[in-house]
């Protein structure tokens, strides 16, 4: 009879134990589905730049460190192609924000390429669009891309730029051959020899030169077009008008990750590592050190994301001049300034 009254015991005891650790359970993963001030998390869907490098480690960095899910989100990362390609896919619905290259947008609604997306925010102060190619490719100056085969996204700020670039630094773009490459594979295809450049941010370099185990020769299309902004945050403009203050929260978050990730490269740098196996966590971390320039310069003052009209109406007047726009845009058309961080 003690021995019948010690397994029914025992066994209560075990039931009881599995009833409180799943209620312990299930507590942590209602807690893992709410955000700081204890609401539900929502659903955020963001596109990096281009491919997953280091230059856009900053949101994996927002996600790792709990800076999303603090601000109330619950974020999916995926990998963009390209200014083209993100702006088809965040107005398309299927993302709800990403960056694109400011001076690739503008030429985008300039030339009636794409509309109802809107900027939010700087990612950098800066244009880091450029060429990369490697030594032995007799590729000094702008001049010496004539006659020679450059890779790149159809989408690309690089390749949709380049027309202007040309014109402003002496060069006959009839005479340079684009072919189209995967964001991703780019960098890989200069490595193999069968293409002599590639359109890349100039911040690429330490990566270029991790595949390729040569010297990366960068030709910054910063070098003749100075007053361009780089990256900035988009979303699709009925976002934009319909929550304001969760767009507000969202960028907050990810400049957080951002201002993180350049301070702590090396931290970044394994937050990337960590995220997607591919990366090059020394690689990555030598591309933020080199974007840190790019994020904190300009005019604009000290806070990060900030943007200014007067200089994207001075980049609109960069374009016009050179012949690149086919109608009439003003900065307000794709930016709500209310919506940007303050100087």
């Amino acid at each position: 009879m003690r021995r019948l009254t010690r397994t029914v015991a025992t066994a209560a005891l075990a039931t009881a134990l599995a009833l409180v650790s799943a209620c312990s359970s299930g507590s942590d993963s209602a807690d893992d589905a709410k955000g700081g001030d204890g609401k539900a998390l929502e659903k955020v869907t963001y596109l990096t730049s281009f491919g997953q490098f280091g230059r856009d480690a900053y949101a994996w960095v927002a996600k790792d460190k709990g800076f999303f899910k603090d601000a109330g989100f619950d974020v999916e990362i995926k990998a963009g192609q390209g200014t083209g390609g993100v702006i088809q896919t965040v107005v398309g619905g299927q993302a709800d924000f990403g960056p694109v290259d400011l001076t690739g947008s503008l030429l985008q609604v300039g030339n009636g390429q794409a509309k109802d997306f809107t900027v939010v925010a700087a990612i950098q102060q800066r244009t880091m669009a450029g060429i990369a190619t490697l030594e032995g490719k007799s590729i000094a100056s702008p001049k010496d891309l004539e006659g020679k085969k450059l890779a790149d996204t159809p989408g690309s700020v690089v390749r949709n730029l380049f027309p202007t670039y040309a014109r402003l630094a002496g060069v006959d773009a009839s005479k340079v051959t684009w072919v189209n490459g995967d964001a991703q594979a780019l960098i890989g295809t200069l490595a193999s020899g069968s293409v002599d450049g590639i359109g890349q941010f100039v911040v690429g370099q330490p990566t270029i030169e991790s595949v390729a185990k040569k010297k990366a020769v960068m030709l910054p299309y910063s070098n003749v077009m100075q007053d361009l902004y780089g990256n900035v945050l988009i979303t699709s403009s009925k976002i934009a008008k319909e929550k304001p203050e969760m767009v507000k929260r969202f960028t907050a978050a990810l400049l957080k990750g951002l201002e993180y990730s350049l301070a702590n490269s090396k931290e970044a740098g394994e937050i990337l590592k960590k995220n997607v196996d591919a990366a090059n966590k020394d690689a990555a971390a030598a591309e933020l050190d080199l974007m840190a320039a790019y994020v904190r310069s300009g005019n604009t003052g000290t806070a990060i994301g900030t943007l200014d009209s007067g200089r994207v109406a001075k980049s609109i007047a960069i374009l016009q001049g050179a012949g690149s726009l086919k109608q009439n845009i003003t900065p307000e058309q794709i930016i709500d300034f209310s919506l940007a961080p303050k100087a």
